[in-house]
């Protein structure tokens, strides 16, 4: 793993005139460090967090130049009921989100490197196994392996980038909220061009094969760069000289059971409650935005560009706003705040007016819920280190994930009842989901960053 530069702090200060003029002998005088020469090279990531940047932007190249089109090539190419459509699309939800806790688990046993090395050579594999897929246990077994693989190295890169964050925070006083941010809009780049080339390969001729074929080669790129690049050892727990004393007294104890120290940790069961109210409210820009823009339009065509839209906010202001909230508020309050606007956005549908072919209230809908989600995505994941022992991080990172989804598979259900409720009714609602989230963030410790970054918050 790449070494880092010592941070910088006040002991490092050269000395007064007075005391360089006259140091006792015996005493070492205190040197000017190199470091304020090149203040910039301070904060910049390590190559370790750059692979881990460019792996997440190459994942969803790979998996989005595939799922936008699945449901077509499923009902149209192999002639699927619409009920079997949704079951294989369900399973591949469940399989991948519902299961990002064992990945993680796995991850805290064997180190991120064979889990992430096992979960592209599945996603190789299910990619090309899809390709050729022509009957229904086929297509199911392509897909379960194609999530499975998801389940395995999403937990590994995020906890090892929420690792790589806290030390680089420690390091260089840089918050950490800084890297996850890069790393969040890194995903949203990479979901914004891999639909673009599965479109293109669509155009040219290629059909739904060629799209696979094309995934599964990004993740052969992703295989080998990290059989290359990825350090051998399991990941290095955080040094005792930087816990809490009495968070060095509890290691041993919960290191002999992961699980039970980590769905027993009230303050993280809150964080997923309030993380799960986000999923939740974001699982409507499929549901409840394309049954708006279907009322105010007359179709659906439009609902692509409003998905550009949040992909093109997320790429291009994530990094800046991360980097000016995480300087001024504490990872909480941007947890909250982030929630508070998402709730902005669905009442704001109601409110707003139709505008230019209707789509003005989607459009308020989809840029105040990317606003909140680049608030509050970064925050929360920053906190998740600060609320478990470093050596859970990869369960716990894959427990917020499997939390939330079950949320939203609960949540799908209710919400899609209220489909038929008149509109303030519906979207009232909806509002109140990310402001009871919103609610539960308060109750959390503030973590460090913004005007805390002095204390850690650890979670009883």
């Amino acid at each position: 793993m790449a070494s880092h530069e010592p941070a910088h702090t006040a002991a490092d200060e050269p000395a007064p005139a007075d005391a360089r003029a006259g140091t006792p002998a015996g005493e070492r005088p205190r040197l000017r460090p190199r470091l304020r020469l090149r203040p910039r090279l301070v904060s910049a990531p390590t190559p370790y967090l750059r692979l881990l940047t460019a792996t997440q932007f190459a994942f969803n190249i790979g998996f989005y130049a595939v799922l936008p089109y699945l449901a077509t090539h499923l009902g149209g190419g192999l002639g699927m009921a619409g009920w079997l459509v949704g079951l294989v699309l369900g399973l591949r939800t469940f399989s991948q989100q519902g299961l990002f806790v064992v990945g993680g688990a796995l991850t805290d046993r064997y180190g991120p490197r064979p889990v992430v090395l096992a979960g592209c050579t599945l996603r190789i594999a299910g990619f090309g196994w899809l390709a050729f897929a022509g009957s229904t246990a086929t297509v199911i077994a392509a897909v379960l392996l194609i999530g499975f693989a998801a389940a395995l190295f999403s937990p590994a890169v995020e906890s090892e980038a929420a690792r790589e964050a806290v030390r680089h925070e420690r390091d260089t006083g840089a918050p950490r909220a800084h890297v996850l941010a890069l790393f969040s809009a890194a995903g949203q780049a990479g979901a914004f061009i891999g639909p673009l080339l599965g479109s293109l390969l669509l155009l040219l001729g290629g059909g739904f094969r060629a799209a696979c074929l094309a995934g599964a080669a990004v993740f052969v790129g992703v295989l080998a760069g990290h059989a290359r690049l990825m350090p051998r050892a399991a990941p290095v727990s955080e040094p005792a000289d930087a816990r809490a004393p009495d968070a060095v007294t509890r290691t041993a104890p919960r290191a002999r059971s992961p699980w039970r120290a980590v769905f027993t940790n009230r303050a993280f069961l809150l964080l997923c409650l309030a993380y799960s109210s986000y999923l939740v409210a974001y699982n409507q820009l499929y549901l409840s935005l394309p049954v708006e823009v279907e009322r105010a339009t007359g179709s659906g065509a439009a609902l692509g560009w409003l998905f550009a839209l949040s992909s093109l906010l997320v790429v291009v202001a994530q990094v800046p706003l991360t980097r000016l909230s995480a300087r001024r508020i504490a990872p909480r309050t941007a947890l909250a705040t982030g929630l508070g606007t998402v709730a902005a956005g669905f009442a704001a549908v109601p409110l707003a007016p139709a505008g230019p072919g209707g789509l003005l209230p989607g459009a308020a809908l989809v840029v105040l819920l990317t606003l909140g989600q680049m608030l509050l995505v970064p925050a929360a994941r920053g906190l998740v280190p600060d609320l478990v022992e470093d050596r859970q991080l990869g369960l716990a990172t894959g427990a917020l994930s499997s939390v939330s989804g079950i949320a939203v598979l609960a949540g799908s259900a209710a919400t899609g009842a209220l489909l038929d409720a008149p509109a303030p009714v519906r979207w009232a609602a909806l509002a109140a989901v990310p402001l009871a989230g919103a609610a539960l963030a308060f109750t959390l410790p503030a973590g460090r960053g913004g005007k805390d970054r002095g204390t850690r918050a650890v979670a009883g």
